[in-house]
Protein backbone atom coordinates (compact mmCIF):
# COMPACT_ATOMS: atom_id res chain seq x y z
CA UNK A 1 0.00 0.00 0.00
CA UNK A 2 1.39 3.38 -0.98
CA UNK A 3 1.67 6.27 1.44
CA UNK A 4 -1.02 8.37 -0.24
CA UNK A 5 -3.48 5.46 -0.23
CA UNK A 6 -2.85 4.84 3.44
CA UNK A 7 -3.59 8.44 4.31
CA UNK A 8 -6.63 8.66 2.05
CA UNK A 9 -7.98 5.24 3.02
CA UNK A 10 -9.00 4.64 -0.58
CA UNK A 11 -10.90 1.37 -0.62
CA UNK A 12 -8.60 -0.39 1.82
CA UNK A 13 -9.89 -2.83 4.41
CA UNK A 14 -7.48 -4.01 7.07
CA UNK A 15 -8.11 -7.51 8.42
CA UNK A 16 -8.11 -7.90 12.21
CA UNK A 17 -4.86 -8.76 13.94
CA UNK A 18 -4.07 -12.28 14.94
CA UNK A 19 -3.76 -13.63 18.45
CA UNK A 20 -0.39 -15.08 19.49
CA UNK A 21 0.30 -18.15 17.38
CA UNK A 22 0.67 -20.45 20.35
CA UNK A 23 -2.81 -19.65 21.60
CA UNK A 24 -5.32 -22.03 20.10
CA UNK A 25 -8.58 -20.98 21.78
CA UNK A 26 -11.31 -20.05 19.36
CA UNK A 27 -14.20 -18.11 20.92
CA UNK A 28 -16.78 -19.22 18.36
CA UNK A 29 -15.76 -22.87 18.68
CA UNK A 30 -15.87 -22.68 22.48
CA UNK A 31 -19.36 -21.14 22.43
CA UNK A 32 -20.57 -23.77 19.97
CA UNK A 33 -19.07 -26.54 22.11
CA UNK A 34 -20.85 -25.34 25.23
CA UNK A 35 -24.18 -25.24 23.41
CA UNK A 36 -23.55 -28.69 21.96
CA UNK A 37 -22.76 -30.20 25.36
CA UNK A 38 -25.77 -28.53 26.96
CA UNK A 39 -28.11 -29.85 24.27
CA UNK A 40 -26.57 -33.34 24.35
CA UNK A 41 -26.88 -33.52 28.14
CA UNK A 42 -30.48 -32.28 27.98
CA UNK A 43 -31.26 -35.04 25.49
CA UNK A 44 -29.88 -37.65 27.92
CA UNK A 45 -27.17 -38.87 25.58
CA UNK A 46 -23.59 -39.67 26.48
CA UNK A 47 -20.86 -38.92 23.97
CA UNK A 48 -20.66 -42.50 22.73
CA UNK A 49 -24.36 -42.78 21.94
CA UNK A 50 -24.56 -39.30 20.47
CA UNK A 51 -21.48 -40.03 18.36
CA UNK A 52 -23.10 -43.14 16.93
CA UNK A 53 -26.18 -41.16 15.92
CA UNK A 54 -24.20 -38.49 14.08
CA UNK A 55 -21.46 -40.79 12.74
CA UNK A 56 -18.54 -39.47 14.81
CA UNK A 57 -16.31 -41.01 17.47
CA UNK A 58 -16.83 -39.99 21.10
CA UNK A 59 -13.33 -38.50 21.07
CA UNK A 60 -14.30 -36.18 18.21
CA UNK A 61 -17.46 -35.15 20.04
CA UNK A 62 -15.35 -34.30 23.09
CA UNK A 63 -13.02 -32.18 20.94
CA UNK A 64 -15.99 -30.27 19.51
CA UNK A 65 -17.51 -29.71 22.95
CA UNK A 66 -14.23 -28.45 24.36
CA UNK A 67 -13.70 -26.06 21.45
CA UNK A 68 -10.46 -27.77 20.42
CA UNK A 69 -11.72 -28.68 16.94
CA UNK A 70 -14.09 -26.94 14.58
CA UNK A 71 -16.79 -29.27 13.23
CA UNK A 72 -17.58 -29.44 9.54
CA UNK A 73 -21.02 -28.23 8.33
CA UNK A 74 -22.32 -31.80 7.95
CA UNK A 75 -21.77 -32.50 11.64
CA UNK A 76 -23.52 -29.27 12.64
CA UNK A 77 -26.59 -30.16 10.55
CA UNK A 78 -26.76 -33.70 11.95
CA UNK A 79 -26.25 -32.55 15.55
CA UNK A 80 -28.96 -29.92 15.25
CA UNK A 81 -31.38 -32.52 13.91
CA UNK A 82 -30.51 -35.32 16.38
CA UNK A 83 -30.63 -33.00 19.39
CA UNK A 84 -33.79 -31.26 18.13
CA UNK A 85 -32.04 -27.92 18.56
CA UNK A 86 -34.44 -26.08 16.28
CA UNK A 87 -31.70 -24.39 14.30
CA UNK A 88 -29.72 -23.19 17.31
CA UNK A 89 -26.55 -25.00 16.22
CA UNK A 90 -27.08 -24.37 12.51
CA UNK A 91 -27.24 -20.63 13.23
CA UNK A 92 -23.56 -20.79 14.23
CA UNK A 93 -22.45 -22.71 11.12
CA UNK A 94 -21.31 -19.71 9.04
CA UNK A 95 -19.34 -18.17 11.92
CA UNK A 96 -17.77 -21.55 12.64
CA UNK A 97 -16.63 -21.83 9.04
CA UNK A 98 -15.04 -18.37 9.18
CA UNK A 99 -13.36 -19.01 12.52
CA UNK A 100 -11.36 -21.99 11.27
CA UNK A 101 -9.06 -19.60 9.39
CA UNK A 102 -6.46 -17.30 10.97
CA UNK A 103 -7.91 -13.84 11.58
CA UNK A 104 -5.95 -12.19 8.77
CA UNK A 105 -7.45 -14.56 6.17
CA UNK A 106 -11.12 -14.77 7.22
CA UNK A 107 -12.52 -12.06 4.95
CA UNK A 108 -10.58 -13.45 2.00
CA UNK A 109 -11.82 -16.98 2.70
CA UNK A 110 -15.42 -15.80 2.44
CA UNK A 111 -14.79 -14.03 -0.87
CA UNK A 112 -12.87 -17.01 -2.23
CA UNK A 113 -15.66 -19.46 -1.46
CA UNK A 114 -18.12 -17.43 -3.56
CA UNK A 115 -15.75 -16.10 -6.25
CA UNK A 116 -16.81 -16.11 -9.89
CA UNK A 117 -13.17 -15.80 -10.96
CA UNK A 118 -9.74 -15.52 -9.33
CA UNK A 119 -6.24 -14.62 -10.45
CA UNK A 120 -3.44 -15.69 -8.09
CA UNK A 121 0.25 -14.74 -8.17
CA UNK A 122 2.37 -17.04 -5.95
CA UNK A 123 5.96 -16.19 -5.07
CA UNK A 124 6.97 -18.07 -1.89
CA UNK A 125 4.91 -21.28 -1.81
CA UNK A 126 2.42 -23.14 -3.97
CA UNK A 127 -1.02 -21.53 -3.65
CA UNK A 128 -3.13 -23.07 -0.89
CA UNK A 129 -5.73 -24.04 -3.49
CA UNK A 130 -3.15 -26.25 -5.24
CA UNK A 131 -1.39 -27.75 -2.22
CA UNK A 132 -1.53 -31.40 -1.27
CA UNK A 133 -2.33 -32.19 2.34
CA UNK A 134 1.24 -33.26 3.07
CA UNK A 135 2.68 -30.08 1.50
CA UNK A 136 0.24 -27.90 3.49
CA UNK A 137 1.16 -29.71 6.71
CA UNK A 138 4.86 -29.04 6.04
CA UNK A 139 4.11 -25.35 5.45
CA UNK A 140 2.26 -25.05 8.76
CA UNK A 141 4.96 -26.96 10.62
CA UNK A 142 7.59 -24.52 9.33
CA UNK A 143 5.83 -21.44 10.66
CA UNK A 144 7.56 -19.44 13.38
CA UNK A 145 6.59 -18.95 16.14
CA UNK A 146 5.61 -22.62 16.19
CA UNK A 147 1.94 -23.50 15.86
CA UNK A 148 0.39 -25.91 18.35
CA UNK A 149 -0.51 -29.34 16.97
CA UNK A 150 -4.26 -28.77 17.24
CA UNK A 151 -3.94 -25.42 15.45
CA UNK A 152 -2.04 -27.14 12.63
CA UNK A 153 -4.77 -29.77 12.28
CA UNK A 154 -7.48 -27.11 12.31
CA UNK A 155 -5.78 -25.01 9.64
CA UNK A 156 -4.95 -28.08 7.57
CA UNK A 157 -8.58 -29.15 7.54
CA UNK A 158 -9.65 -25.63 6.60
CA UNK A 159 -7.14 -25.48 3.74
CA UNK A 160 -8.39 -28.73 2.28
CA UNK A 161 -11.99 -27.49 2.49
CA UNK A 162 -11.00 -24.46 0.40
CA UNK A 163 -10.24 -26.81 -2.50
CA UNK A 164 -13.95 -27.56 -2.81
CA UNK A 165 -13.87 -24.55 -5.14
CA UNK A 166 -12.78 -26.93 -7.92
CA UNK A 167 -16.03 -28.89 -7.55
CA UNK A 168 -18.37 -25.89 -7.63
CA UNK A 169 -21.06 -25.43 -10.25
CA UNK A 170 -20.91 -23.16 -12.13
CA UNK A 171 -17.14 -23.50 -12.09
CA UNK A 172 -15.21 -20.30 -11.34
CA UNK A 173 -12.47 -19.24 -13.74
CA UNK A 174 -9.12 -19.67 -11.99
CA UNK A 175 -5.75 -18.37 -13.15
CA UNK A 176 -2.42 -18.97 -11.38
CA UNK A 177 1.00 -17.49 -12.09
CA UNK A 178 3.64 -19.33 -10.05
CA UNK A 179 7.31 -18.45 -9.77
CA UNK A 180 9.51 -21.30 -11.01
CA UNK A 181 11.56 -21.16 -7.80
CA UNK A 182 8.41 -22.13 -5.87
CA UNK A 183 8.11 -25.33 -7.89
CA UNK A 184 11.77 -26.17 -7.33
CA UNK A 185 11.76 -25.65 -3.57
CA UNK A 186 11.19 -29.13 -2.01
CA UNK A 187 9.04 -28.09 0.94
CA UNK A 188 8.33 -31.21 2.98
CA UNK A 189 10.94 -33.24 1.06
CA UNK A 190 11.28 -34.44 -2.50
CA UNK A 191 8.49 -37.01 -2.35
CA UNK A 192 6.04 -34.44 -0.97
CA UNK A 193 7.11 -31.98 -3.65
CA UNK A 194 6.66 -34.57 -6.38
CA UNK A 195 3.08 -35.25 -5.28
CA UNK A 196 2.44 -31.51 -5.16
CA UNK A 197 3.78 -30.99 -8.68
CA UNK A 198 1.57 -33.83 -9.88
CA UNK A 199 -1.45 -32.19 -8.25
CA UNK A 200 -0.63 -28.81 -9.81
CA UNK A 201 -0.31 -30.49 -13.21
CA UNK A 202 -3.57 -32.42 -12.80
CA UNK A 203 -5.46 -29.32 -11.66
CA UNK A 204 -4.09 -27.29 -14.57
CA UNK A 205 -5.84 -29.66 -16.95
CA UNK A 206 -9.29 -28.64 -15.70
CA UNK A 207 -11.14 -26.58 -18.31
CA UNK A 208 -11.69 -23.66 -15.93
CA UNK A 209 -8.07 -23.52 -14.67
CA UNK A 210 -4.94 -22.04 -16.20
CA UNK A 211 -1.51 -22.40 -14.58
CA UNK A 212 1.47 -20.42 -15.85
CA UNK A 213 5.03 -20.57 -14.59
CA UNK A 214 7.24 -17.48 -14.37
CA UNK A 215 10.76 -18.61 -15.36
CA UNK A 216 13.53 -17.70 -12.96
CA UNK A 217 15.73 -16.48 -15.81
CA UNK A 218 13.29 -13.77 -16.95
CA UNK A 219 15.15 -10.46 -16.95
CA UNK A 220 11.92 -8.44 -16.66
CA UNK A 221 9.35 -9.15 -13.96
CA UNK A 222 6.26 -7.22 -12.91
CA UNK A 223 6.04 -9.26 -9.73
CA UNK A 224 8.70 -7.66 -7.55
CA UNK A 225 6.01 -6.05 -5.38
CA UNK A 226 5.05 -9.45 -3.94
CA UNK A 227 2.12 -11.89 -4.09
CA UNK A 228 -1.48 -10.85 -4.61
CA UNK A 229 -4.87 -12.19 -5.64
CA UNK A 230 -7.64 -10.63 -7.73
CA UNK A 231 -11.18 -11.79 -7.00
CA UNK A 232 -14.31 -11.32 -9.09
CA UNK A 233 -17.11 -11.63 -6.55
CA UNK A 234 -20.52 -13.16 -7.10
CA UNK A 235 -21.88 -9.59 -6.89
CA UNK A 236 -19.95 -8.49 -9.95
CA UNK A 237 -17.28 -6.53 -8.01
CA UNK A 238 -13.54 -6.98 -8.41
CA UNK A 239 -11.38 -6.75 -5.29
CA UNK A 240 -7.69 -7.35 -4.61
CA UNK A 241 -6.03 -9.13 -1.71
CA UNK A 242 -2.43 -8.89 -0.54
CA UNK A 243 -0.72 -10.68 2.32
CA UNK A 244 2.75 -10.56 3.88
CA UNK A 245 3.99 -11.69 7.30
CA UNK A 246 0.43 -12.55 8.49
CA UNK A 247 -0.74 -9.02 7.67
CA UNK A 248 -3.36 -8.68 4.95
CA UNK A 249 -5.25 -6.04 3.00
CA UNK A 250 -8.39 -6.16 0.91
CA UNK A 251 -8.58 -3.41 -1.71
CA UNK A 252 -11.93 -2.34 -3.14
CA UNK A 253 -10.89 1.08 -4.48
CA UNK A 254 -10.77 1.35 -8.25
CA UNK A 255 -7.24 2.78 -8.45
CA UNK A 256 -5.44 0.02 -6.54
CA UNK A 257 -7.46 -2.77 -8.11
CA UNK A 258 -6.75 -1.48 -11.62
CA UNK A 259 -3.06 -1.19 -10.78
CA UNK A 260 -2.93 -4.85 -9.75
CA UNK A 261 -5.07 -5.88 -12.74
CA UNK A 262 -2.52 -4.30 -15.06
CA UNK A 263 0.33 -5.93 -13.13
CA UNK A 264 -1.27 -9.37 -13.42
CA UNK A 265 -1.76 -8.90 -17.15
CA UNK A 266 1.93 -8.12 -17.56
CA UNK A 267 2.87 -11.12 -15.42
CA UNK A 268 0.85 -13.42 -17.65
CA UNK A 269 2.55 -12.02 -20.74
CA UNK A 270 5.99 -12.54 -19.18
CA UNK A 271 5.26 -16.08 -17.94
CA UNK A 272 5.34 -19.28 -19.96
CA UNK A 273 2.14 -20.19 -21.76
CA UNK A 274 -0.09 -22.81 -20.06
CA UNK A 275 1.20 -25.50 -22.45
CA UNK A 276 4.83 -24.52 -21.90
CA UNK A 277 4.20 -24.42 -18.14
CA UNK A 278 2.76 -27.93 -18.16
CA UNK A 279 5.81 -29.17 -20.04
CA UNK A 280 8.11 -27.58 -17.47
CA UNK A 281 6.16 -29.11 -14.58
CA UNK A 282 6.43 -32.55 -16.23
CA UNK A 283 10.18 -31.98 -16.50
CA UNK A 284 10.41 -31.01 -12.81
CA UNK A 285 8.45 -34.11 -11.81
CA UNK A 286 11.01 -36.20 -13.66
CA UNK A 287 13.81 -34.50 -11.74
CA UNK A 288 12.37 -35.15 -8.26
Amino acid sequence: MTQDEASAGEGVETSPGTRPEGQSENGVAVAFGRQLKLLRTRAGLDRVEFGKRVGYAAQSVASFEQGRRIPQPGFVDKADRVLEAGGLLVALKEELARSQYPAFFRDMAGLESRAAAMSVYAVSAVSGLLQTEEYARAVFQMQRPLLEDDVIEQRLEARMVRQEIFKRTPAPLLSFVIEEAVLRRPIGGRQVMRHTLEQVLLTSQLRNVEVQVMPTDREDSAGLGGPFTLIDTDKGQRVAYTEVQDDSRLYTGTRKVRELEARYGILRSQALTPAESSALIVKLIGET
